[in-house]
């Protein structure tokens, strides 16, 4: 106690807001006398490198570095962290170096003020490539120390508050970019505050309107509410007096935005939403925790649907507790959540709550559980280069994710988004689980590789060497980790044909043009085509991005005319005939062959080949609906022809529309297998006495697809099967 009164007596020296910094820190239990007097000059530092900035709201432009200190200090962050608050902008806005920083406060708080300093400049409202990259630096930063983004995140919420004094512009920038990027960012990282209070300045920003209507709406109920949180909780106190567990009830209404989510998803007014408020449980042990979940079942109907239990299964950014819905008095839906004291300030503060208490050479391990949806967007950042719109959408479906918890067959937990398959699993599991993915059995039963998986199964992945990822893989999947690995799978192996085709292409023209030298005069000119590697041509001929006439136009001039009055397809295959799955195709040997979706060709169609940029040739039926759109490019049209090994299958949808009864789709699909088809799809839905069905199935060629038809036809109330 004496030292706390010798401490106290010190910060009464300095001005009230540097004692009232102080006393946040220490209030979260941080030692401060080895930090004092570095804080003291912390502040002073901050204080004097912005002397004479103002902000657009008048206010002297320390008090938005002193505001983010506080923040910060409230959340319970080390010493080093509240340094790098104060002097977060001290870089960017001034000489300072960061030597100049490691020199007076020591490396850690100068490697924090630089880390916010790079991604400070970042702006994500910008054309997709320039935002890809700046959200690589942030996450990158993030991956380095996650000290980084919470400092930010407390810049970014006293921004919020202040936003107001911007141009109207620049506010709806920095909402929509808060929106967007930093409130998801707060939710992977647990911190309820700081997210929810971010998300109701959003709201306030893009929509004032509905932000000022729920705010009147909740503001008119906040009585009845309290009313009726006091008649729910009544019942359960008495019991857990009786009981002798020690508990706090505690009533809240959720934040606008949430409220405005729920109106606009489910196309409701405010009074026909029925879960504004949630009840919360505290008490002091887990164990506690699951008696009054039986004390709150027994006085209350549950509604056992909407039953969550974090304690057994944390989320990924650590968030514990029991969620429960219940029906309360006069019938009420009410969610009740229950937790022990220090579940709620992780729920509250997350990542943040670990330096509660602990300095931050302390940090426990399980921090690193906090960014461990990180690690597989940090593999795809380092990996490939990437595809701008898709490194997007796989950081929109790891922000924003619902989680799901599944188990291996030895019992092993695995995480994953709501709406996964069995192949977002495998590559859970493994990488090259994942590539080799066949089939899967959910709780010991064999099911589509598509099939959404459910919280509490089992899952077993069947293997095969000889397995390869599908494009189809990625209609489905929905964890970052697997659309990230099966495309970079996929751009390799495009990559590698397209190269392979194109160096064939050039070589053929070498050998009709060796007078010209054909194939050394483009290796010595590559600058022209802006390349420095042979294969980078390669593969541009092969996908399609330089076409052999561009070549000629560029570096043959005088030959261009005598090449377009050949026959283009003839100038450049030659007739070596080679069966590629199921198809001759003129002059290329060994070239990736996919079917097109539009169409779906089968054995029996009449077809040809389309070079695609990227994905080999594409075989089409030749009345395909999409051949017109290809006239333009007729140079990349080549004839192709069937050559169906024996027992190779084709993937065709059909289409049944029937009178709907008891029992159709089972005769349907008992009509299909009579005829030793395989179903590898379905998919159906009622319209008042219509049965609408969608099927996919394997059929050797169109003979074939005509017997199944006939079968299906002999089904009672069958109205039209067409092919799709």
């Amino acid at each position: 106690m004496a030292e706390v009164k010798v401490e106290k007596k010190t910060v009464e020296k300095r001005p009230k807001k540097f004692i009232d910094l102080i006393y946040a820190i220490m209030s979260s239990g941080h030692d401060v006398t080895e930090h004092y007097e570095k804080l003291w000059t912390a502040y002073k530092f901050a204080k004097s490198t912005h002397k004479g900035q103002k902000r657009l709201s008048g206010e002297p432009y320390f008090e938005h570095c002193y505001r983010v200190a506080m923040t910060l200090a409230e959340l319970g962050m080390d010493v080093a962290t509240v340094m790098g608050g104060l002097l977060h902008d001290t870089i960017e806005d001034s000489n300072i170096t960061y030597d100049d920083i490691k020199e007076v406060f020591g490396e850690d708080v100068a490697n924090l003020v630089e880390g916010v300093t790079k991604i400070s400049g970042i702006s994500f409202i910008s054309k997709k490539e320039e935002q890809a990259d700046n959200f690589r630096k942030l996450l990158l930063s993030v991956a380095d120390d996650i000290r980084v983004i919470i400092i930010k995140l407390a810049d970014r919420l006293h921004n919020m508050q202040t936003l107001k004094y911007l141009p109207s512009v620049k506010q709806l920038r920095i909402a929509t970019e808060t929106r967007d990027v930093y409130a998801p960012l707060a939710h992977r990282l647990g911190m309820f505050k700081i997210k929810s209070e971010l998300e109701d300045l959003v709201l306030k920003t893009l929509d004032y309107d509905a932000y000022r209507y729920i705010h009147q709406k909740l503001k008119a109920s906040k009585k009845a509410q309290e009313e009726y949180i006091n008649k729910f909780s009544i019942p359960i106190e008495k019991a857990l007096k009786e009981q002798g567990i020690p508990a706090r009830i505690i009533g809240r209404t959720k934040n606008y935005y949430s409220i405005y989510k729920k109106m606009q998803v489910r196309h409701k007014s405010f009074e026909e939403i029925y879960d504004l408020m949630a009840i919360r449980l505290i008490t002091d042990t887990k164990e506690n925790c699951y008696s009054i979940l039986g004390i709150v079942h027994s006085i209350y109907t549950p509604i056992m649907e909407r039953f969550k239990d974090y304690i057994a299964n944390p989320k990924t950014n650590g968030y514990r507790s029991i969620h429960t819905t219940v029906r309360g008095p006069d019938g009420k839906v009410v969610e009740v959540q229950i937790r022990t004291e220090e579940m709620d300030l992780v729920a509250e503060e997350g990542v943040a709550a670990h330096w509660r208490y602990k300095e931050s050479k302390d940090k426990p391990d399980e921090l690193d559980k906090y960014i461990s949806w990180l690690r597989d967007l940090i593999e795809i950042l380092k990996t490939e280069s990437g595809n701008p719109r898709e490194f997007l959408e796989t950081l929109k479906i790891d922000l924003f994710k619902d989680e799901i918890f599944v188990f291996t067959p030895k019992g092993d937990l695995i995480r994953l988004p709501k709406g996964a398959t069995p192949v977002d699993f495998a590559f859970a599991v493994h990488t090259e689980v994942g590539y080799k993915c066949i089939g899967a059995k959910v709780d010991g039963r064999i099911v589509p590789l598509n099939t959404e998986l459910k919280s509490g199964q089992t899952v077993e992945i069947l293997t095969s060497e000889n397995q390869r990822p599908s494009y189809a893989w990625l209609k489905f999947v929905k964890t970052g980790k697997a659309i990230g690995s099966i495309k970079r799978w996929l751009r390799k192996i495009q990559q590698d044909e397209s190269i392979k085709l194109g160096k064939e292409i050039l070589e053929k023209e070498d050998r009709r043009h060796k007078d010209i030298k054909f194939l050394k005069t483009i290796c010595e000119n590559l600058d022209v085509f802006g390349y420095k590697d042979i294969n980078k041509l390669y593969e541009a001929v092969g996908s399609g991005i330089i076409t052999v006439h561009s070549i000629y136009s560029k570096l043959f001039p005088h030959k261009k005319e005598e090449i377009e009055k050949e026959d283009y397809e003839k100038l450049i295959y030659q007739r070596t005939i080679t069966s590629i799955r199921g198809v001759k195709i003129d002059g290329i040997k060994n070239m990736m062959v996919s079917f097109a979706k539009c169409c779906n060709p089968i054995p029996g169609d009449e077809i040809l080949g389309f070079i695609s940029r990227g994905r080999g040739i594409i075989i089409h039926k030749n009345d395909c609906k999409n051949i017109p759109a290809m006239i333009d490019s007729t140079d990349r049209i080549i004839n192709v022809e069937w050559d169906v090994g024996k027992g190779q299958q084709f993937t065709v949808p059909i289409k049944i529309l029937a009178q709907e009864r008891k029992g159709l789709l089972r005769d349907i699909m008992d009509a299909i297998t009579y005829t030793n088809t395989n179903i590898v799809g379905v998919e159906g839905k009622v319209d008042e006495s219509l049965a609408n069905v969608s099927l996919l199935i394997q059929v050797g060629n169109i003979d074939h697809l005509n017997k199944v038809i006939e079968r299906v036809y002999r089904v009672p109330g069958i109205i039209s099967i067409e092919r799709r």
